[in-house]
């Protein structure tokens, strides 16, 4: 629950703003997927998309989705045990800490041209990676099996 108010916060404030020569650019998460596809990187700008957004939403609702019911001790989840197997093989492709690494090296580079000045989504989302991977680690993926057993058997889990 905690990773979803992060997100929330980190897609809908600005993420950085720089100043130079008395002018102010404000940018959020969502400015460099448009920017990479306006310039001709469209799939540059859907694997940032994925990687970044997407993911991370879809591994946050699905685990809320299965641990809520399983904390309550119910069991009877319509596709509960596929979304955990998605889960688990999409979270690899949840690379949100890579892209803040790329984000603060350029705000390394930026420093030298202009006042790099971070915003709340920034924060929030140094925070989420935190989280995202607290909860990646704490995840007991065979108390989910236990509770949400295949229907075709072992065959599908990664």
């Amino acid at each position: 629950m905690a990773g979803l108010v992060l997100y929330c916060v980190a897609v809908s404030f600005p993420f950085l703003a720089m100043r130079a020569h008395g002018m102010v650019n404000e940018t959020g998460l969502l400015t460099g997927i448009v920017v990479l596809s306006r310039q001709g990187m469209g799939g540059m700008g859907l694997v940032v998309l994925l990687t970044c957004l997407v993911v991370p939403l879809f591994t946050m609702l699905t685990l809320l989705y299965i641990l809520i019911p399983i904390q309550l001790e119910r069991r009877c989840l319509p596709f509960a045990a596929r979304l955990f197997v998605w889960n688990q093989r999409l979270r690899l492709w949840g690379m949100m800490e890579v892209y803040l690494l790329a984000i603060l090296v350029s705000m390394v580079k930026l420093a030298k041209l202009a006042k790099i000045i971070p915003g709340p989504a920034l924060y929030s989302f140094v925070v989420l990676v935190f989280v995202l991977a607290a909860a990646s680690v704490s995840l007991d993926s065979h108390q989910v099996w236990e509770a949400f057993p295949l229907a075709g058997g072992d065959s599908e889990r990664p």
